[in-house]
């Protein structure tokens, strides 16, 4: 499995979906979906969304060399 964080691609809003859906080797849209329908629930999943987005560290950028030949 994958360490947790926010990948630089793939993202929507902030990369949390996309994240965990990484980190547990899920598709990215399951985890969005799954995250729409908990919405409908009583609890403070936007907020826990909020948190996720604050705690989970970004992805670190590669960065690119260039060969010039």
């Amino acid at each position: 499995m994958n360490t947790l964080q926010r990948p630089l691609d793939r993202r929507v809003i902030a990369g949390v979906c996309a994240g965990i859906a990484q980190r547990f080797g899920w598709k990215p849209w399951t985890v969005r979906i799954l995250f729409l329908l908990s919405i409908l629930l009583p609890g403070p999943q936007v907020l826990a969304y909020l948190a996720m987005w604050i705690l989970i560290p970004a992805e670190q950028a590669q960065p690119v060399t260039v060969r010039v030949v």
